[in-house]
């Protein structure tokens, strides 16, 4: 047998809830009628009056009596007629009347059974129809659909707050949803880098030593040759140490930092002569609590991207400002060519480069130490008008920096 909908036994439950009573009610008031009635008329007693009174008023006109005696006779023999005559109104009133008493309690029984099926249809919509719908929304969030904008089914105020609620949640999963996936994919990404460095740091020292013996006693002829050797060798030892540093979270004990200290120390030996450093810093700004190398690596990276997007010339701004939202705003922005839209998201991705020879890193671990610090990136561009890499800090000194 087929079990009934949540709305068909929400239904019944109602319609039963405002039925039964009003069966008893009606059931309960036509009995009591039909019994009450009647003998609040009193036909049989005043009938038997009637009869015992003609009777006695028979035998007292029989017996020798005086004129007085003859007025009270008369006198009570009307009033037993008219008390037998209103008896007998009384009782033809009570068997007319008993039978529409029942007819109106079967019509007011009809009509309380229309009006509670209205009512039980319209509370049982009320009630099963947005619960249906909060029932599909959680086999949505099962699943990881997104919910819907709106409610197709509105109901009572507090559904409207159950479902904002459950749309709160949805948007908290799937935020952390993805950030565990970004952390799973981060965790691939240095793990993957942790071995490619561990396999060029084997044998590339080694190289490095025999490199420099070369370099000690090369013929002429074979300089030329030694030369690319200790150039492409100290490349791959460069590429091993940005596979390393990513391959690892920040370490080393945190302490109070002058941003703008460290960031003209970054510039002081990652900016060339021939391109323009402007740094701009609010006043009074505050201490950044952090890892100093990993910051001053950091700083280093992005200074180094702005300064290969100038090329032979241009200039590099930095803004130091502390933002309304209690945040340390580090700010860098070129002249160079600027970055294509639909490529500012991949720049944070580790492995993601345009430049020959590069490995995609140096603002992948950009991003590793700021989000281990608490904060956050951000890029701006327009092709053609240079790019902004926005680095941004909570200023509430952490109880922790995220370390390896």
């Amino acid at each position: 047998m087929k079990r009934l909908g949540f709305r068909s036994r929400l239904f019944l439950i109602l319609a039963l809830f405002a039925l039964v009573p009003s069966i008893l009610l009606t059931i309960g008031w036509g009995s009591a009628t039909s019994w009450v009635l009647p003998r609040l008329s009193g036909s049989a007693a005043w009938d038997s009056a009637a009869a015992t009174g003609e009777r006695a008023l028979k035998v007292a006109r029989h017996a020798p009596r005086s004129a007085a005696g003859d007025s009270i006779l008369n006198a009570h023999e009307r009033e037993l007629a008219s008390s037998v005559k209103y008896a007998r109104q009384l009782e033809y009133l009570v068997r007319r009347v008993v039978p529409m008493l029942v007819i109106a309690g079967l019509l007011l029984l009809a009509l309380l059974s229309l009006v509670a099926s209205r009512v039980a249809g319209h509370l049982s919509r009320q009630l099963s129809r947005p619960l249906d719908e909060l029932v599909g929304w959680t086999q949505r969030l099962r699943r990881g659909d997104p919910l819907p904008a709106h409610a197709t089914a509105k109901g009572a105020p507090e559904f409207g707050v159950l479902r904002a609620g459950m749309q709160e949640m949805a948007v908290a999963l799937e935020s952390g949803r993805r950030i565990a996936i970004e952390a799973e994919r981060l965790e691939a990404f240095r793990e993957s880098a942790r071995q490619v460095a561990h396999e060029l740091k084997n044998p590339l020292t080694p190289i490095r030593f025999a490199v420099e013996r070369l370099k000690r006693g090369v013929p002429v002829e074979l300089a030329d040759a030694v030369d690319v050797l200790s150039v492409e060798s100290a490349r791959l030892e460069a590429m091993a140490r940005s596979f390393a540093q990513f391959g690892k979270l920040p370490e080393g004990p945190p302490s109070d930092i002058d941003v703008e200290d460290l960031m003209r120390s970054a510039a002081r030996t990652t900016v060339p002569p021939h391109i323009s450093f402007v740094i701009d810093t609010d006043r009074d700004l505050p201490l950044l609590y952090g890892l100093h190398d990993a910051l001053s690596r950091a700083f280093g990276n992005v200074l180094l991207n702005a300064v290969e997007a100038c090329g032979a010339q241009g200039t590099i701004t930095v803004l130091v400002a502390l933002l309304p939202e209690a945040e340390l705003l580090v700010s860098v922005t070129d002249s160079g060519p600027g970055i294509a839209v639909d490529r500012l998201k991949q720049i944070w991705t580790p492995y993601v480069t345009d430049k020959t020879g590069g490995t995609g890193l140096g603002l992948a671990i950009v991003k590793q130490t700021v989000v281990a610090h608490g904060g956050r990136v951000e890029a701006r561009s327009a092709p053609g008008k240079g790019a902004e890499i926005r680095l941004i800090f909570p200023v509430r000194r952490p109880d922790t920096v995220e370390t390896a």
